[in-house]
C-alpha cells in the first residue's frame, strides 16, 4: 500500500447518514486518497466532499453500480485485484437486505485479501487516525497456493 490509499466507501440506506457525517468530519484526510463508492453512496460522498473542499483540490472518486445491482461484486473484484487498500462498509445489522449474499461475499473477500475493514464509525475513526493511514504499508497476505493445488474427488 502506498501512502495514498484506495478507500472503498459503502453504506446501506439506513447507514448513509452516518457515513456522510463521517466523510464530512474526515474530509481533509479523505481528499488525500482515492475513493471508490457504490451507487447512491458515491453521489452523496461526492456532494459532501464538494461542500467541504475549500482548497479546490481534485476529488478522486470512482462510482460503481448500486450494491444490489452489482456494485458489491464490482467492489469485490477490485479487492481481489488488489485495487482497494481500505474498506469502510457501514452495513445495517437490523435490516435484512435483498442482497445479503452479496454483502457476505464482499466481507469474505475483504478478509481473504487482508483488507482493513470498518463496519462501524468507531472502527472507521480508529483506522483513519492510525499512523499507518499516511504511511506506506505492506500487509501480510496468506498463501493460498495449497488450496489451489488440492486434489478434488470427483
Amino acid at each position: 500500500m502506498k501512502r495514498a490509499k484506495r478507500i472503498a466507501l459503502v453504506a446501506h440506506d439506513n447507514r448513509k447518514r452516518d457515513l456522510i457525517e463521517w466523510v464530512e468530519w474526515n474530509s481533509s484526510a479523505l481528499m488525500e486518497h482515492e475513493l471508490v463508492c457504490t451507487g447512491t453512496t458515491g453521489t452523496l460522498v461526492e456532494d459532501a466532499l464538494r461542500k467541504k473542499n475549500r482548497t479546490g483540490s481534485k476529488i478522486r472518486l470512482r462510482k460503481l453500480k448500486s450494491g444490489p445491482l452489482g456494485g458489491d461484486q464490482q467492489l469485490g473484484s477490485l479487492i481481489s485485484e488488489r485495487k482497494i487498500d481500505f474498506l469502510i462498509f457501514l452495513w445495517d445489522p437490523m435490516q435484512p437486505q435483498p442482497h445479503d449474499v452479496d454483502v457476505k461475499a464482499l466481507l469474505r473477500i475483504a478478509v481473504l485479501y487482508n483488507v482493513p475493514t470498518a463496519c462501524n464509525r468507531s472502527t472507521a475513526d480508529f483506522m483513519i487516525s492510525s499512523p499507518l493511514m499516511t504511511a506506506d504499508y505492506v500487509p501480510t497476505l496468506r498463501d493460498y497456493s495449497g488450496y489451489m493445488k488440492r486434489k478434488l474427488n470427483l
